[in-house]
C-alpha cells in the first residue's frame, strides 16, 4: 500500500510561490466599487457599529468578522517533525492551517507568529489581541511550554483556545477507538491501554479516554526511559507525574503483554511483531506516529489477523486525521459565540465522528477514495472528504457547548442549523479529489501530445508523480531535456517516457491506418505522411487509436477548433457523430456546465437535446445529479423571438426521448441560477438551480465561459470533449499546467466517452 505520490523539492516551492506567494488571500465580503459604499465601509458610516459595540460589546459578533475569525498562532518551537525553526519559519505551516480551517469548514483564520519562546511573553501577546478573534488555535508549540501556554490562555480569555496538537489529535483517536472497542466487544473501562510518546497529544489523547470512562490504573504511560510509575524521578514533570501509576512494569515490552489498546505518538519502529503477538485478543493499534508508524499495519497483521490497527498516514485504511476535527469544533463553537471548547464539546465531536462512520457511505466518498468503504475493521474513522462532516460534527459540538453553558447565543433551531451548514459546503474539492482517485486507480498511460511546451511537461511530471499513471509524452528527446532542465525539472527526465515519431517503429502501421480512412477524403499518400510524421496531434491520436496509450490530452498550443479537426483524421468527432464539448466552471463553491462549447456552432432543437444528454452525462461522471436549463433571453416564451425558438422546442425532444434527468426551458440565466428568481415560476420542472445550461450557440458558450473567467475569477475546466469512443480531452492555448492535469485527469477517468 505504498503511496506512489513523489513531491519534489521544486514543486512544493513552485506551489507556495505561484501565482502569488505564500496560500491565502484576504477579499471584501461586501460592495467596495462606489463613494458610498467607502463612506459605509469606513469613514462616516463605520462609526455607527463602532458606537453600537461600544455600548454592547457582544454585537461585534454581528458587525465584524469576529464570529467566523480564527487566529492560528505559533512560535515555531515543534514544526511538524521539524522541531525549532522558530516563528518566521512555521508560517508556510500555519498558512496551511488557515487554507484547512477555510476548505474544509468555511472558518476565516489568519496566521500569527510570534517571535518568543518566553510562555509569559507568548501568553501576553495572545491575550492583548484575542478581542479580534473568535477563537484560538494554537500550533506547533514544544512541550511542556505548550501545556503551560494552553492553561493560561484558557483562563484569560473568553474565547476559545485550543491546541490542536494535543486535543485535536486526542478527539480523533477516541473516535477511533469508540469503534474499534464497538467491534471487539470491550468496554472502555475495562481496556488495558498502553500508550508510547508522553509529549502533549500523547497526555491529552490519554486525558481524554479517561474523562470518557478509562481507568487511571488500567493506563500504562511510557516516555523514552520506559514506564511512569509512581516513584520514578528521572525525566519526570507535573504533566507525566499526573499519569503515573503503582505498577511493577518498567518498560514499554513489558507493559504491551495482554494489552488491550496500544497508543503511539511516539517514533517509527517502537512496537515490535513480539509485542503485538503478547496483546489481548482483538488488540487494537494506534501507530499515529508520522510519517512512518509505530508498526506498519502490514507488520501487525502478520501476528495478528484479529487486530484493528490505525495509523497517521492517509495511504493506510483508519487514518487519524486532525482535518477530522478542529475546522468542525472550531465551526460548532464559533456558531454559538462560546467562551472556551470544553471537555464535553471535544467527546460530542469524537462520538459524533464515530456514529457517521457506521452510517452507510456515500457514492461519492466512495468514488473519492476509490472503493466501496463500510463500517468495519478497516473503516472506523470517516474520511476527510465526506460530504457530511460539515453538517454532522457542528451541531454535536455546539449541542454539548450550550448544554455545558458556554454558549453566548445558543442556536434554537439545531435542525435548520444542519441545513444552513450544507450550504457552506464547497462541492469543488470534492469532485476533484473524486476524480483524482478514480484516475490514480484506473493507472492510464497518458498521451500528452505537445511535448515542445513547458506546461504540458510540467503536467506530465505532476501526473507520474501523484501516482496518476505512466506519462507519454510526444517530442524529441533532447528538446523534452531542456525545458525540463531549464524548469528546474532535470531529474524528471528519466522519469517520462519520450515517444518520437521520426524513429517509432510504428509509423508504417499508423500512416496505413490513416490512409484507409483519408484516402477518399482528398488526401494522398504524400499528405498522409505529413499529417502522420509531422503533425504531432495526428500522430498522438494514431498511437491511441492503435493501443499504444489510454487516453490523450492535448490542444495547449493551437486553437480547439483546429485540434478537434486534426483529432477528426483519426476518430469520429464532429457535430454529425456526436461529439460536444462541454466546460465546467467552478466559482463560490458553486459548478456549473456550459455546452456546446467546441463542437456545434448553431445547434438547432435535436442538437441542443443532444448537447443537454452529453451535460447531464458529464455530470453525473463528476458525481452531481444533473438539472439541465436551457438558456435564452427569453422566459418561457417572453418575449417571443424567433431565435429562441429552437430554445422552447428541445425540451420537447427530450421528452419524445424520456431521458432520466430533470430539464426545463427556454428559461434567463438568473432564472436558471437563483433560486429567489426560480421560485416566481412555481410551474418549472427544476427541483433547485440548474447545473448544466444548454446555449443556443457556440459562440454564446465561448462569451459566458471566458467573461466569468475573467470578470468574476471562475476556474474553467474544458472544454470536455464527449462522445468519442475514446477518452479525448482539448486544453486551451491558456492552460496553465494544473488546468492540463484537470484534463489529464478527466480524460484517465473517460469522462463523457461514450
Amino acid at each position: 500500500m505504498a503511496d506512489k505520490t513523489k513531491i519534489t523539492r521544486d514543486e512544493a516551492l513552485a506551489y507556495h510561490l505561484d501565482p502569488f506567494p505564500g496560500k491565502i488571500d484576504i477579499s471584501a465580503s461586501v460592495p467596495m466599487a462606489t463613494q458610498r459604499d467607502l463612506s459605509l465601509a469606513y469613514s462616516p458610516g463605520v462609526a455607527v457599529p463602532c458606537e453600537v459595540i461600544a455600548e454592547r460589546p457582544e454585537t461585534a459578533y454581528d458587525y465584524t468578522t469576529k464570529g467566523n475569525l480564527v487566529a492560528v498562532i505559533s512560535n515555531g518551537t515543534a514544526v511538524l517533525g521539524l522541531g525549532n525553526l522558530g516563528a518566521l519559519a512555521s508560517k508556510p505551516v500555519m498558512e496551511g492551517k488557515a487554507v484547512l480551517f477555510k476548505r474544509f469548514a468555511d472558518v476565516n483564520s489568519i496566521d500569527i507568529e510570534l517571535d518568543t519562546e518566553d510562555p509569559d511573553e507568548f501568553c501576553r501577546a495572545v491575550k492583548l489581541m484575542s478581542p479580534t478573534f473568535g477563537g484560538i488555535n494554537l500550533e506547533d508549540i514544544k512541550a511542556p511550554e505548550c501545556f503551560i501556554i494552553e492553561q493560561r490562555l484558557k483562563e484569560e480569555c473568553d474565547i476559545p483556545v485550543f491546541h490542536d496538537d494535543q486535543h485535536g489529535t486526542a478527539v480523533i483517536c477516541a473516535a477511533g477507538l469508540i469503534n474499534a472497542l464497538h467491534i471487539s466487544g470491550k468496554k472502555i473501562e475495562d481496556c488495558r491501554i498502553v500508550l508510547n510518546g508522553a509529549g502533549a497529544a500523547g497526555i491529552a489523547c490519554i486525558e481524554l479516554l479517561k474523562t470518557m470512562g478509562a481507568r487511571h490504573e488500567n493506563c500504562i504511560v511510557c516516555d523514552t526511559k520506559g514506564v511512569i510509575w509512581q516513584g520514578r524521578t528521572e525525566g519526570m514533570n507535573q504533566w507525566k507525574s499526573a499519569h503515573a501509576v503503582k505498577t511493577e512494569l518498567r518498560t514499554l515490552e513489558e507493559a504491551m503483554v495482554g494489552a488491550d489498546v496500544f497508543l503511539g505518538v511516539s517514533v517509527k519502529g517502537a512496537v515490535t511483531p513480539e509485542m503485538v503477538k503478547s496483546m489481548a485478543d482483538n488488540p487494537v493499534i494506534f501507530a499515529m506516529a508520522n510519517p512512518d508508524p509505530e508498526i506498519t499495519p502490514e507488520e501487525a497483521h502478520e501476528v495478528r489477523v484479529d487486530a484493528i490497527v490505525a495509523t497517521g498516514r492517509s495511504d493506510y485504511p483508519n487514518q487519524v486525521n486532525n482535518v477530522l476535527g478542529f475546522p468542525y469544533l472550531f465551526r460548532g463553537a464559533l456558531d454559538i459565540h462560546a467562551r472556551a471548547i470544553n471537555d464535553e464539546m471535544k467527546i460530542a465531536c469524537a462520538y459524533a465522528l464515530a456514529e457517521l462512520a457506521r452510517e452507510d457511505v456515500p457514492d461519492e466518498v466512495a468514488m473519492a477514495y476509490g472503493r466501496k468503504l463500510a463500517f468495519g475493521r478497516d473503516y472506523i474513522i470517516p474520511t476527510p472528504f465526506d460530504p457530511r462532516l460539515i453538517y454532522t460534527i457542528p451541531p454535536a459540538v455546539a449541542r454539548a457547548g450550550m448544554d455545558t453553558g458556554v454558549a453566548r447565543r445558543p442556536i434554537i433551531d439545531l435542525e435548520g442549523y444542519a441545513k444552513g451548514l450544507r450550504a457552506r459546503m464547497d462541492p469543488t474539492s470534492s469532485i476533484l479529489q473524486g476524480i483524482y482517485a478514480r484516475a490514480k486507480s484506473a493507472q492510464a498511460r497518458m498521451i500528452f501530445a505537445e511535448g515542445d511546451d513547458v506546461r504540458v511537461l510540467r503536467a506530465a511530471v505532476a501526473y507520474q508523480r501523484q501516482g496518476l499513471g505512466k506519462a507519454l509524452v510526444v517530442g524529441r528527446e533532447a528538446d523534452v531535456k531542456e525545458k525540463l532542465s531549464a524548469a528546474g525539472l532535470a531529474d524528471a527526465v528519466r522519469e517520462l517516457e519520450v515517444v518520437n515519431a521520426a524513429n517509432t517503429r510504428h509509423l508504417e502501421s499508423y500512416k496505413s491506418f490513416l490512409y484507409q480512412r483519408l484516402q477518399r477524403k482528398g488526401h494522398d499518400r504524400a499528405d498522409i505522411h505529413r499529417l502522420a510524421a509531422r503533425d504531432r496531434h495526428v500522430f498522438s491520436a494514431l498511437m491511441l487509436a492503435h493501443g499504444h496509450g489510454d487516453a490523450l490530452v492535448t490542444g495547449a498550443t493551437r486553437k480547439s477548433a483546429h485540434v478537434i479537426d486534426l483529432i477528426g483524421k483519426v476518430f469520429d468527432a464532429r457535430a454529425q457523430d456526436g461529439a460536444v464539448g462541454v466546460t465546467a466552471l467552478l466559482h463560490k463553491g458553486r459548478i456549473v456546465l456550459i455546452g456546446d462549447t467546441l463542437v456545434h456552432e448553431w445547434p438547432e432543437k435535436e442538437d441542443l437535446a443532444l448537447i443537454a444528454e452529453r451535460g447531464a452525462q458529464v455530470a453525473r461522471d463528476l458525481g452531481l445529479e444533473p438539472r439541465v436549463a436551457f438558456v435564452s433571453f427569453s422566459t418561457y416564451g417572453y418575449p417571443v423571438s424567433e431565435r429562441s425558438e429552437k430554445m422552447h422546442r428541445a425540451p420537447e425532444v427530450l421528452d419524445q426521448k424520456g431521458v432520466d434527468f430533470e430539464y426545463d426551458g427556454e428559461m434567463a440565466v438568473d432564472v436558471a441560477l437563483n433560486p429567489e428568481v426560480m421560485a416566481q415560476y412555481p410551474f418549472t420542472r427544476l427541483s433547485g438551480p440548474a447545473n448544466v445550461l444548454v446555449v443556443p450557440a457556440r459562440h454564446s458558450a465561448s462569451i459566458s465561459v471566458k467573461l466569468m473567467q475573467e470578470m468574476a475569477g471562475a476556474t474553467v475546466i474544458g472544454p470536455i470533449l464527449t462522445g468519442l469512443k475514446s477518452p479525448i480531452q482539448i486544453c486551451s492555448t491558456v492552460s496553465t499546467a494544473n488546468d492540463i492535469l484537470n484534463m489529464a485527469v478527466m480524460a484517465a477517468c473517460e469522462i463523457g466517452r461514450r
